[in-house]
């Protein structure tokens, strides 16, 4: 049976770099690798097939003699004989060394000397999630605050052990103390070992005899706490702070979940955000805007007067700079932008009402349509 392209069988084309040579052959290895496919010919064809195109690809010159000649411009090369030797130089692609017994050990289990140093201390907290409210005012400065949650800590009589005494546990059974449980199997390519977690210790080699009173070998107890949660000026609605490791406690030891913090923007009375910049509208009376004027306007850190230059018209911006949000982790701030409106009463009394007649009458009062 002919052989296929090279390129084909990596589902490339004839300009693939080293590395997307390298991340084809990655993701074809671990899917037709025999331990994840026992018993099927065809996926254990296809594995040593994209080894094959692998050897020859990653390496420049038979790469070249490949692309000038074919299948045919390698037969005087001596190729490889077997898969140890053509993983021997993979550990850029699979990491680690591929010595010793089996070629995938690293790849699918990891030495046991390598594991034992990650071996669990029990079982992770879980993350919490808060929505915390703030003001127009707390965004634009930056502000501290201070909650109550329930979560779970960890229990202060035994330390978060889950055990009455240091004495109170014993070895494990099922894993003999080490933690991690390996089974093994076999092909053509050798010996698989795949090596996971204790389930009846948790990976902790050890097993509880005599369970702690207060968190009855749990590790932990749910109480109420108080977090200080520092809020960044500059930050907007839907954005989010992680604390590390202030959730919920694991259980026996485990390492403690986050909290994630969500920040919700509450609707200002005087005020809209535009970016780092807020926007006042403010209402003056016509013979305010034909006249000039100075009135006094909020801000975001009290009250300030502005000045109204006469004839000012209505829908102009006035900026009061820096008075608006501080910008998020750089230095400045945003300005506030106040936009003049008229004020147009509803209702008039008679008197009013012939005052406007006579001042409707004069030039300036005309417009130029």
């Amino acid at each position: 049976m002919a052989k296929r392209d090279y390129y084909e069988v990596l589902g490339l084309n004839k300009n693939a770099s080293q590395d997307e040579i390298k991340k084809s052959y990655r993701k074809l290895a671990m899917q037709f690798h025999p331990d994840r496919n026992p018993g099927d010919k065809q996926a254990e064809e296809n594995f040593k097939e994209a080894a094959e195109a692998y050897e020859v690809l990653s390496n420049d010159e038979k790469r070249a003699k490949y692309d000038r000649f074919g299948h045919g411009g390698l037969k005087s090369d001596p190729g490889f004989t077997n898969v140890n030797d053509i993983f021997s130089h993979f550990s850029d692609i699979f990491g680690g060394s591929f010595g010793g017994s089996s070629i995938f050990d690293d790849f699918f289990g990891g030495s046991q000397q390598q594991r034992s140093r990650q071996r669990s201390t029990g079982h992770p907290g879980s993350d919490l999630k808060i929505t915390l409210k703030l003001t127009l005012e707390e965004i634009a400065t930056g502000t501290t605050k201070k909650v109550k949650i329930k979560k779970y800590n960890k229990c202060s009589t035994c330390n978060g052990s889950g055990a009455k005494s240091s004495s109170s546990f014993k070895t494990c059974s099922v894993c003999n103390g080490t933690g991690e449980v390996r089974q093994v199997s076999k092909s053509i390519f050798g010996q698989f070992v795949n090596i996971a977690p204790c389930n009846n210790c948790s990976g902790t080699g050890r097993i509880i005899s005599e369970p702690c009173h207060t968190c009855s070998g749990d590790g932990r107890v749910q109480d109420e706490s108080t977090i200080k949660i520092n809020v960044p000026a500059g930050i907007f609605d839907g954005n989010y702070m992680t604390l590390r490791s202030e959730g919920n406690a694991g259980k026996n030891n485990g390492p403690a979940g986050d909290i994630i913090v969500l920040f919700e923007e509450l609707p200002h009375q005087h005020f809209t955000r535009d970016g780092d910049n807020v926007i006042h509208e403010l209402f003056i009376s016509y013979p305010e805007a034909v006249l000039g004027t100075e009135v006094e306007v909020p801000t975001l850190n009290g009250r300030a007067k502005l000045k109204i230059e006469p004839g000012t018209q209505p829908g102009k911006f006035l900026k009061m700079r820096e008075k608006g949000i501080q910008h998020l982790n750089s230095h400045g701030a945003g300005d506030q932008l106040v936009k003049i409106n008229i004020h147009v009463p509803k209702n008039v009394t008679v008197k009013e009402k012939e005052m406007l007649k006579e001042l409707q009458k004069l030039p300036n009062m005309k417009t130029s349509n």
